[in-house]
């Protein structure tokens, strides 16, 4: 039997009915695969904020190194400024706990509508990996004679080779392990960003030859990418790419895939601490309506068993999800017109795990 302890954070606005029903259904998946989960609940978010001016002190990133991962509602709160609960918590949980790899499955269940024509569950099946606290991200520059006409800006997109190579690293093991078409895509733009570009691209040929060799490699240009994301999903099987033009990438696989509903993701550190949770935001006009989609948090959920070694018991989260689509019993993934409640669709979920 396995035995996990898991942090859960509530957050803001829906998360907390969101996250109910992705542990409703991890429990019902603890049950049948014989898997202990042990829950300690955080209250981090708007309203301790609001209280204390805390967001996430050093002590709580203390306690949360002791568990094995992090379940997540939402943060984001109507009543404060935008960016202090997301840099505060969010960011800095991933770069205090090295959660170096952003993982977005980008998957079309039945039922679900794409606004891609033509397009069903066989043609949208892919996975983003994303490089997660490099690049961009990292903050690195300064501004000069700021309110002047003459005012000047930087930010340096700054990546070593260990950093790459680890996110690399990740994503050939879980094209191997996903073993679908065996395929990984780097996608960079090594045409005008000529040095970080150059090193990412010789850093995948050299890992991929060297290393795996049954994997494919392949390449694109992140302005193609789009572009085959919206004509050819079908043709993808597992994307590599760089912080920001994976933050850019994963919005528009979130669109394809049906939109915001359904979409989960991960911020992991495969040695360490990882962090799961519904991307599509707090969504405070719906708190407390029972009118929520929980499906992105209940696929987190799943990522999460995933991650941490339980594969069939993850597996099983998604086919459940897969089969409560099937059966035409949830007729939208938007709020308020899914047919059901949102603790109805968890119910559903869970009973067939």
């Amino acid at each position: 039997m396995g035995s996990h302890k898991i942090a859960l954070l509530p957050g803001d606005g829906t998360g907390p009915e969101v996250l109910r029903e992705g542990v409703k259904v991890l429990d019902a998946a603890a049950s049948k695969f014989n898997i202990k989960l042990d829950y300690q609940e955080y209250d981090f978010g708007g309203e301790r904020y609001k209280r204390t001016g805390e967001t996430l002190p050093d002590s709580a990133l203390e306690e949360l190194k002791s568990c094995h991962a992090i379940f997540l509602g939402a943060i984001g709160h109507p009543d404060v400024k935008p960016g202090i609960l997301e840099v505060g918590i969010l960011l800095k949980a991933r770069f205090a706990l090295d959660q170096y790899i952003n993982l977005r499955p980008v998957k079309l269940y039945p039922n679900v509508d794409t606004p891609l024509k033509d397009k069903g569950p066989a043609h949208v099946d892919f996975v983003v990996v994303r490089e997660n606290t490099g690049g961009i991200y990292t903050g690195m520059g300064g501004a000069a004679m700021v309110g002047t006409p003459h005012e000047a800006a930087t930010q340096v997109m700054l990546y070593t080779r260990p950093v790459v190579d680890r996110c690399l690293r990740y994503a050939y093991e879980y094209t191997k392990k996903r073993n679908r078409k065996n395929m990984l895509t780097l996608v960079h733009k090594c045409n005008v960003l000529t040095n970080v570009g150059d090193l990412w691209v010789r850093a995948h040929e050299e890992m991929g030859a060297t290393e795996y060799p049954d994997i494919k490699r392949d390449y694109n240009h992140v302005d193609a990418c789009t572009m085959w994301m919206v004509k050819t999903p079908e043709y993808y099987d597992v994307i590599v790419t760089a912080n920001m033009f994976g933050d850019i990438i994963t919005d528009l696989g979130a669109m394809i895939q049906g939109g915001m509903g359904i979409a989960a993701g991960g911020n992991i550190n495969p040695e360490g601490v990882s962090m799961f949770e519904p991307i599509g935001g707090s969504a405070p006009k719906y708190t407390g309506k029972n009118v929520i989609n929980p499906l992105a948090a209940i696929c987190a959920g799943g990522m999460m068993l995933e991650t941490l070694g339980e594969d069939a018991a993850g597996a099983a989260i998604d086919k459940a999800v897969h089969d409560a689509l099937a059966s035409g019993k949830i007729t939208s993934l938007s709020a308020g017109r899914m047919g059901m409640g949102t603790s109805e669709v968890g119910d559903l979920v869970a009973s067939l795990v």
